[in-house]
């Protein structure tokens, strides 16, 4: 996937997987990896910022597998900034598969 589409998609990837479930940093990479690819050192400062922004929030847990764990949990700025986000996402991909498809009619006027 070309990294300008990534950009403009994973904020609201990452507050979709998110929004289903809390989750930790490599636990989120693994989930939005299964339809792009990207690295956790993509994730974190995405992260750090989604917080800043007051969107997700995080705790920490501790893990019998090794370090504690920091989960990410959506706020409802969060869960109101990802339903604008996914509204977007869709008007924009119905418009896009439409001039794809040829259905605004002809270019010459």
């Amino acid at each position: 996937m070309n990294s300008q589409m990534k950009r403009g998609t994973l904020e609201m990837c990452a507050l979709s997987v998110v929004s289903r479930g809390d989750c930790y940093g490599y636990e989120l990479v693994n989930r939005i990896s299964k339809c792009m690819e990207i690295t956790e050192g993509t994730i974190y400062p995405l992260m750090k910022r989604l917080k800043e922004s007051g969107l997700i929030d995080s705790y920490i847990v501790e893990s019998n597998e090794g370090p504690p764990r920091k989960y990410y949990k959506l706020t409802d700025a969060g869960r109101e900034e990802l339903n604008r986000l996914t509204d977007e996402w869709f008007e924009f991909t119905q418009s896009i598969e439409k001039l794809l498809k040829g259905e605004f009619g002809n270019y010459d006027s």
